[in-house]
């Protein structure tokens, strides 16, 4: 196949977007086989045009690698809407939690609710995502909070991947909160997480990384550290969520431990932004929850610019914290709150949210060797795509050279 006559946001490593104004792209076997200029279109890829190769005129608009959603917990059943109303009268998240609410009311629906049940509610929230440019989804567990549960949303989040036709990374997220049948016992749920939960589901092959949640109202910086350390046995990669809510150094502690990401960040102290950049370790940031809980505490910015940290943003899609379906508006959001620009919010849901999930030499760009993921925009302008406000210019998508409904 070849793409044609189109406006390419190349996101590769050096430049803001990569652009390329009169591009193209060869793509043979589901990878992109060369991209360029299209007057420098190479004598081999002439004569598979005169050959009878399908080409796909884009008319001048914009073309991007496929959007990545890193961080999402999209898989769960029943909703929270009458918990946003006693935020909206001052309850607190934290006190809605300790109350029997937040996670805890959706691990009970998520419990009740069967493997088809899951992806049948799952699936519109996936396709809102996909009509705007998303080919690449994180999917979390971390509603099931037992083995049989936690492994039947894994298995959700592949059946998802097969009914969409898209790239789902399924991460394991035991570590999410204390069930309520382990309550005032959580060195005893750790060890379940660790010798049970973890090895079977795993044993499963529905493991792609370990996340957990360090944080008041989850587990210690330490509780998480052994769950970090039997996925390492294990051979997985690991994630966390840190500093959302308060300064635990759980941050400091993944990164030690070479962790793909950390993500939230609002009480991430900038000194410990350095340990970040030294692990290599991306920032991934989520204003639709610092929204949806009318934070006002910012991620360190300054810091992780000045240290050169990938900086990713995603949806964080859950019933809870951030009911977002639109990659876009938090492309908007993270402009807006954080102050990114929009070729940062562009670069922060392709390449850096690619190395969130340890992908990066396969999506994330558009560069050759790498999967033909790929966005068409009814516009030509990149800053287009963080600057509207309820405007979907997504023309059309592509997962591994295959247009996509």
């Amino acid at each position: 196949m070849i793409i044609k006559d189109a406006c390419l946001a190349t996101m590769s490593e050096d430049g803001r977007y990569g652009l390329i104004a009169d591009g193209a792209i060869s793509i043979r076997d589901g990878r992109i086989q060369w991209v360029g200029a299209r007057q420098t279109v190479p004598e081999d890829i002439m004569e598979d045009i005169a050959d009878g190769a399908d080409v796909h005129d884009c008319g001048g608009r914009l073309v991007t690698p496929g959007l990545i959603d890193c961080h999402t917990h999209i898989v769960y059943a029943g909703d929270r809407a009458a918990e946003f109303e006693k935020r909206l009268q001052g309850v607190s998240y934290q006190a809605i939690a300790k109350a029997g609410g937040g996670i805890a009311a959706t691990v009970s629906a998520t419990r009740a609710a069967t493997k088809d049940d899951l992806i049948a509610q799952s699936l519109p929230r996936l396709r809102r995502l996909m009509t705007e440019g998303v080919t690449t989804i994180e999917i979390k567990s971390g509603y099931g909070l037992d083995t049989e549960n936690e492994i039947k949303m894994l298995g959700a989040a592949d059946g998802l991947a097969e009914s969409a036709g898209i790239r789902v990374q399924k991460t394991f997220l035991g570590a999410h909160a204390v069930p309520p049948e382990y309550a005032g016992r959580q060195h005893d749920y750790i060890n379940l997480v660790c010798q049970e939960m973890l090895p079977a589901a795993y044993a499963a092959r529905l493991v792609d990384a370990v996340d957990a949640f360090a944080e008041g109202i989850a587990f210690s910086v330490e509780q998480v550290e052994r769950v970090f350390d039997a996925a390492k046995k294990l051979g997985l990669p690991i994630k966390l969520h840190a500093e959302q809510l308060s300064h635990l150094g759980g941050a400091k502690m993944a990164a030690g431990k070479g962790a793909l990401s950390v993500d939230h960040l609002e009480y991430l102290p900038p000194e410990e932004v350095a340990d970040l950049a030294k692990a290599g370790t991306v920032a991934v940031l989520l204003p639709g929850a610092f929204y949806f809980l009318k934070e006002t505490k910012l991620p360190p910015i300054h810091a992780l610019r000045e240290n050169q940290v990938p900086i990713a943003i995603a949806t964080d899609c859950n019933p809870g914290s951030s009911p977002v379906t639109s990659l876009l508006l938090t492309m908007n959001m993270a402009c807006t709150f954080f102050s990114l620009t929009p070729a940062e919010s562009l670069r922060a849901v392709t390449l850096n949210a690619a190395k969130a999930l340890g992908l990066q030499d396969e999506i994330g760009s558009l560069e050759v060797g790498k999967h033909a993921d790929l966005v068409i925009w009814d516009t030509n302008n990149p800053a287009d795509l963080a600057y509207n406000i309820g405007l979907n210019p997504c023309h059309r998508i592509m997962v591994g050279g295959k247009w996509q409904a």
